[in-house]
């Protein structure tokens, strides 16, 4: 066994893992505790040793299968002298009749079950590969090497073939058989090792996604399907959002020398001084706040989508001068309030929960616009942007579009978000076509880029 470690180390450092003496023998006096039939605690005595990161653990996974499982020359094939010296004179015909350059005899090791040279091998193209990754010139050289590699192993391919033809006579079938069995596979196994990179294909950190993907995926990913756990990480996202577009907002305030010279207030501030120095100021006239009035769809169809979009929106109240919100279903209620009174995550489940509302009834838009002029109209000026959170869906009832079209002419504008798949907005119930001629915009908002977009528009 410690023969077998000793050649399973040199393929691990001819193939790129640092092992150390040292702990070579450490992992043979820990052998000797362990029970070696039991696979599994030998193959993690062996990880845990000669594998310092995970990087290292899946290249080591990857050597080990080869050399313990797809290499294992001593049980590959039936034990038997005859079937042994029949191999030996086929290889000693191959390497006699066939020339090749270095990587020759390593390749008939390999064949042999010795993989050490041939690894060295593969890890001389990857140490080229890397070397030459900066020059334009030179970059074919370790394709071109791949290339004569592989060139020789069909050589040696053939030049089997032809042995055990020439050879029928005097080889037994199940000698035939066994040899064909085992060269095939290790053939076509140098092939696989030439062809692939083990660390490219085998390491975690290459196969994994990283932070940034993921995040930008769940970005792309359905308010609708989005699971509990994903919810979470969310509302982490938008918190980090949120924190750079106030920044950006705030500097807009900030004075910045930059922009259109104003000419009145230089000639004003360098009159303090006779004009030396000569200090200029320039022009930089921030936008306006403006007010926000949302009513927001809290029925089934569209609850997720009307829950991030009042986070993001209550979390950047800062940047506009008043945000009032109102939840829907078949008649409103307003929710201002609640946020006024809790933390932002737990007014948002109240509001979408608990208000005076009957979640249970038939979404009515009708009704709502109505209610909204009698109660609300007021509260409308030209300053106002009023954002609609919906599907559009009135469950044929009458839309009351002209209240819309009043709605529009008082405000500054009239933003629909609608989360449903735009090819839907058109069937069924859904009066989308007819809102969408008093509004003055109408997005289609499903995932949170979608909505950030949006919010970027709404605010910077």
């Amino acid at each position: 066994m410690i023969n077998v470690i000793l050649k399973f180390v040199a393929c691990s450092r001819a193939a790129g893992l640092r092992v150390s003496s040292a702990e070579v023998l450490d992992c043979c006096q820990q052998i000797e505790h362990i029970d070696i039939v039991d696979e599994s605690v030998f193959r993690d005595v062996l990880r845990a040793n000669f594998a310092k990161s995970r990087r290292e653990q899946a290249k080591f996974d990857h050597l080990y299968h080869l050399f313990f499982h797809e290499l294992r020359s001593d049980t590959s094939i039936p034990h038997s002298d005859a079937l042994a010296s029949v191999m030996n004179q086929l290889l000693n015909d191959v390497q006699e009749n066939l020339a090749g350059d270095e990587a020759f005899p390593a390749i008939i090791d390999f064949l042999s079950g010795n993989p050490l040279r041939y690894l060295e091998e593969i890890r001389k193209i990857k140490t080229q590969e890397i070397d030459t990754s900066q020059g334009i010139n030179s970059s074919f050289a370790p394709l071109v090497r791949r290339l004569e590699i592989m060139s020789q192993i069909n050589a040696i391919s053939t030049a089997i073939e032809r042995f055990m033809a020439n050879n029928r006579s005097t080889i037994s079938w199940e000698n035939r058989k066994a040899m064909d069995s085992h060269f095939k596979d290790r053939l076509e196994n140098a092939r696989r090792m030439l062809r692939e990179d083990p660390e490219e294909h085998m390491d975690e950190f290459a196969k994994g996604t990283s932070y940034e993907q993921y995040m930008g995926e769940l970005g792309e990913k359905s308010f609708f399907s989005l699971t509990r756990k994903e919810i979470e990480e969310m509302r982490e996202v938008i918190e980090q959002l949120v924190r750079k577009l106030k920044d950006t907002v705030q500097r807009r305030y900030a004075k910045q020398n930059r922009g259109i010279l104003d000419i009145k207030k230089t000639l004003r501030t360098a009159s303090k001084y006779q004009g030396i120095p000569m200090e200029l100021v320039f022009k930089n006239k921030p936008k306006r706040k403006g007010k926000i009035v949302t009513l927001c769809d809290v029925s089934g169809s569209v609850w997720s989508a009307a829950k991030f979009m009042l986070n993001m929106l209550y979390s950047l109240q800062d940047c506009f001068l008043q945000v009032r919100s109102f939840v829907f279903v078949s008649e409103m209620a307003e929710v201002t309030g609640t946020f006024e009174k809790y933390e932002i995550n737990k007014a948002i489940d109240k509001a979408l929960k608990e208000a005076d509302i009957n979640y249970e009834a038939s979404t009515d838009y009708g009704r709502t616009f109505r209610q909204f002029k009698k109660e609300y109209m007021e509260i409308l000026n030209k300053k106002t942007t009023l954002i609609i959170i919906g599907d559009g869906r009135t469950n044929y009832t009458n839309p009351e579009e002209e209240i819309l079209s009043e709605i529009r002419d008082k405000c500054r504008r009239v933003v629909w978000l609608n989360p449903e798949s735009g090819i839907f907005w058109y069937t069924g119930d859904s009066r989308m076509k007819t809102y969408e001629k008093y509004c003055n915009q109408v997005r289609h908002c499903q995932n949170l880029n979608q909505l950030l977009d949006f919010i970027k528009t709404l605010v910077l």
